[in-house]
């Protein structure tokens, strides 16, 4: 199944995009806005698509293949952003698109503990290099674990999930996702004896947000994010666009603020507050529903 890219239609418009143009995909995936942008480029326009994952490159360069002597693929985390239009010698470039959402072939096939819906090894690495999900959950002091719940899942039961896992790797070493979900639940379960306020039936699954959290902390997404926008600007020529797709408060929060911090140096907030899809996209893609898009113009 290929993975459907959301707001396509208005990265299209928010890039505007024409013949000859050179973009960059920094968050390549399925390659569903760059089959889009290769489309309005045309036959003299080229792309620079950046991909950590091998298995997304090769499903990429499937999709891409009529537009294979028009498209660079870099196999890399686009934290290094700068490096590798220089090393590719792209440019000049006139858009970039950055959109911090996880396929769905990522999260559901690819075996590495992304989801909670299937037992799985903890993984979770983007580019199988660093620490894996396992690693960090067995090795991190309890604060530390602590941290990462709360702020970057904002995961309430934060201390009571915590407990669970430190008295269960105790007897063992936690490494498959059915575990974690399961201590998860426990103390899902025990909380809600106290407290019926506590959402479980027709909510989002309790596992939900202690998955973001350590997928967050395993990839330092959020660190990637503030170390590769100054980068974009920098690398745009005058005139160009940057288009960036976030899917939780967190990663808009950072975006934001950023643009706000540039805005009086060298570029045009485009969009004043965050382009959100439409009901149609809504009712046919329900991962849309999180998506916001923020344009800046580099002076």
């Amino acid at each position: 199944m290929r993975h459907v890219p959301v707001l396509i239609n208005e990265v299209i418009e928010s890039l505007q995009l024409k013949p000859g143009k050179h973009i960059i995909d920094c968050t390549l995936g399925d390659a569903g806005h760059s089959e889009r942008i290769l489309q309005e480029i045309g036959s003299k326009g080229t792309l620079l698509g950046i991909d950590a994952d091998p298995e997304s490159l090769m499903r990429a360069k499937k999709f891409l293949h009529q537009y294979e002597e028009q498209v660079i693929l870099v196999r890399d985390n686009f934290v290094r952003l700068k490096e590798i239009v220089k090393e590719e010698k792209f440019g000049p470039v006139n858009g970039i698109l950055m959109d911090y959402g996880w396929s769905s072939p990522q999260f559901e096939e690819r075996g590495r503990g992304f989801t909670f819906l299937k037992d799985e090894p903890l993984d979770m690495r983007y580019g199988g290099k660093g620490t894996t999900a396992a690693e960090l959950i067995n090795s991190s002091e309890p604060e530390e674990l602590g941290k990462i719940f709360k702020e970057y899942g904002e995961e309430k039961l934060s201390k009571e999930v915590v407990h669970k896992i430190i008295a269960y790797r105790k007897e063992k070493t936690i490494e498959r996702t059915g575990e974690l979900v399961e201590l998860v639940l426990q103390a899902y379960r025990e909380k809600l004896k106290t407290d019926k306020k506590i959402p479980w039936i027709g909510g989002l699954h309790p596992a939900t947000k202690v998955f973001q959290a350590i997928r967050i902390a395993v990839n330092d997404e959020l660190g990637v994010i503030e170390k590769v926008l100054p980068q974009a600007i920098d690398v745009l020529q005058p005139g160009g666009r940057l288009a960036v797709i976030t899917f939780h408060s967190l990663e808009d929060r950072i975006v934001k603020h950023y643009f706000k911090e540039r805005v009086s140096k060298d570029i045009t907030i485009i969009s004043k507050k965050p382009i959100v899809a439409s009901k149609e996209e809504f009712d046919s893609n329900p991962r849309a529903r999180s998506a916001k898009l923020r344009v800046v113009e580099k002076k």
